[in-house]
């Protein structure tokens, strides 16, 4: 099945004759039953705990001018935003088909799509076009071709794990198929990783753990310095206001200068009250009076950030289990969700990091930012495969909005859109030769 066919049945459903075809499996016989701001880069190498807590205020002032002009970027960015890519006619198609009472809902379905192609578009000229190079100069799928096609998918950090496997599959499906020639190879791939994503995290929710309404839901963001944690705890804290939540913000990063103030600043222009305490203040104490805040003003969300540290593996994680504890006893269960911060742009260096706070802490989550700022998109696949755990967001800009939760079909689409495009049309142009002859 095609990949835009696919689609279509996701999004729409099944057509009439696929319904027809499950009702006669269904009424047979059968004796089995079938169940950024781009946050400033910090050298996280040398965070000595014995070095003096004090910095100086014009590094703090620094760190603050920098967050105010990020925030004004992203600000600008939701208003002139830049002309978005016209989507393809499948997609749009896919507007035109859907009952009058879903068009809204699928409409802005398809959107993301769009706004996936836009955020990969490093990637895609990169890594797609090198692609389309190698299915033009091999007309015929042979050890060769894979060969060429293995060290493509490396370069893009997709993962030494991924690419046997993906390998693999495709040699399979190539000799299942009796496949001679290159052409549909594309759609072969982009099907093949969206089922090695999905089978990795089968049976998992990678939505966020929300708790019901009146009950106050705790995220514990974590990542080393630099990566964008502040940018996505605001980002964050956008999101939930626009669903009509309260937000309350909780500054634990007490170590890195001007990590306090930045914070303040998001929670200032968000309008979202940050809970805070001097620099050098123990993090666990921030995060009692955090929680109680939260609690008295019957808040729904309170995000917290934390230091970033990785010098000391055992002060880190003693740090982090303290905050945990704290939170916990106050309240059972919490924090709900703990969100990995990781900058796309890093490639492979991401995969230490987040093997570092495994480690360290229970990550239930992955955020991945930048990844509008790379040419290696395909870390996401090898964050996923190697570490088994689940992207839940992906940065695919600078705006507020282009924090997305993370889905493998638009991600796939995002990076082959182009190459699945042509395959369509190539497609559509022999069917209407057969027709015309």
């Amino acid at each position: 099945m095609s990949f835009f066919k696919r689609l279509k049945e996701k999004i729409l459903g099944p057509s009439e004759e696929e319904q027809l075809k499950e009702e006669e499996i269904e009424e047979a016989p059968s004796d089995d039953a079938s169940d950024d701001e781009r946050e400033v880069q910090e050298d996280d190498r040398s965070l000595d705990d014995s070095r003096s807590d004090e910095t100086s205020s014009e590094e703090a002032e620094d760190v603050v001018s920098k967050a105010e002009e990020a925030f004004e970027l992203l600000e600008e960015s939701e208003v002139e935003r830049i002309e978005e890519e016209p989507l393809d006619d499948a997609l749009v198609e896919l507007i035109d088909e859907a009952p009058e009472e879903m068009k809204e809902e699928v409409k802005e379905e398809v959107s993301l799509f769009g706004k996936f192609k836009m955020g990969l578009a490093k990637t895609r000229d990169s890594f797609t076009s090198k692609i389309n190079d190698l299915v033009a100069q091999f007309r015929e799928v042979d050890e060769e071709f894979f060969e060429e096609l293995e060290d493509l998918l490396l370069q893009a950090d997709v993962g030494i794990e991924t690419v046997m496997e993906l390998i693999d599959e495709l040699e399979m499906e190539v000799k299942r198929k009796n496949i001679k020639d290159t052409s549909g190879m594309q759609s072969l791939i982009s099907e093949k990783l969206v089922e090695i994503y999905n089978e990795a995290g089968e049976g998992e929710d990678t939505s966020l753990n929300m708790q019901p309404d009146g009950d106050l839901t705790v995220i514990l963001m974590v990542g080393v310095n630099g990566v964008g944690k502040t940018t996505t705890i605001g980002k964050l804290a956008a999101r939930f206001q626009r669903e009509g939540k309260s937000v309350m913000l909780a500054a634990g990063d007490t170590f890195r200068a001007g990590a306090i103030d930045q914070l303040v600043v998001w929670g200032e222009r968000a309008g979202v009250e940050v809970i805070r305490q001097a620099e050098g203040s123990d993090p666990a104490a921030v995060m009692y009076d955090a929680v109680q805040a939260a609690k008295s003003r019957d808040v729904d969300v309170l995000i917290c950030d934390t230091a970033g540290r990785l010098q000391n593996k055992v002060n880190l994680m003693n740090e982090l289990e303290k905050i945990h504890r704290v939170i916990s006893r106050e309240i059972p269960g919490a924090p709900h969700e703990v969100l990995l911060a990781l900058d796309a742009t890093t490639g492979q260096n991401a995969l230490i990091q987040a093997e570092t706070f495994k480690e360290a802490t229970d990550v239930t989550g992955i955020v991945l930012t930048k990844l509008d700022g790379t040419a290696k998109g395909g870390i996401v696949l090898a964050i996923r495969q190697k570490l088994q755990i689940p992207v839940k967001f992906v940065g695919l800009g600078e705006g507020v909005n282009d924090l997305q939760p993370f889905d493998p079909e638009k991600y796939v689409y995002g990076l082959f859109a182009d190459g699945l495009r042509l395959e369509k049309e190539e497609d559509e142009d022999e069917a209407s030769e057969i027709v015309d002859k």
